[in-house]
């Protein structure tokens, strides 16, 4: 894999980490949503109205093109895994951004998610 392809992947998990961060401050902004027959309608304007949610669904449309980007570069089943990087930058993010805790358990299972994309990355050589 080249450096420019990884960087295009990369570039694509941080676009796509940074709209789920967004999106979740959206939904602390208005609290819990759904989509029940009677409220629908009003949930969905809701969202649409929040700037959280209209910059995260922005970020999710960039982050697509750039993976785009990056798929016509490298093999799927190389660059799919990439996207487990995800869960590290969100978990230090939702843990200063949001408080969220992180406990042990779940640093191991990052860590081996992160040794997993480590081999998968280094068998594309």
């Amino acid at each position: 894999m080249t450096w420019a392809a990884f960087g295009l992947l990369f570039t694509g998990v941080l676009l796509n980490a940074g709209a789920q961060l967004l999106l979740k401050a959206g939904t602390n902004a208005t609290g819990v949503l759904s989509l029940d027959a009677d409220n629908w309608l009003q949930t969905l304007v809701r969202m649409a109205t929040q700037g959280h949610f209209i910059l995260g669904v922005a970020l999710y449309i960039v982050s697509l093109l750039v993976w785009i980007l990056g798929l016509s570069r490298v093999p799927v089943s190389i660059a799919y895994p990439m996207l487990s990087i995800g869960y590290v930058i969100n978990a230090v993010a939702a843990h200063y951004l949001f408080g969220e805790a992180v406990n042990t358990s779940r640093w191991f299972g990052i860590a081996f998610i992160v040794l997993g994309v480590w081999l998968v990355a280094r068998s594309a050589g």
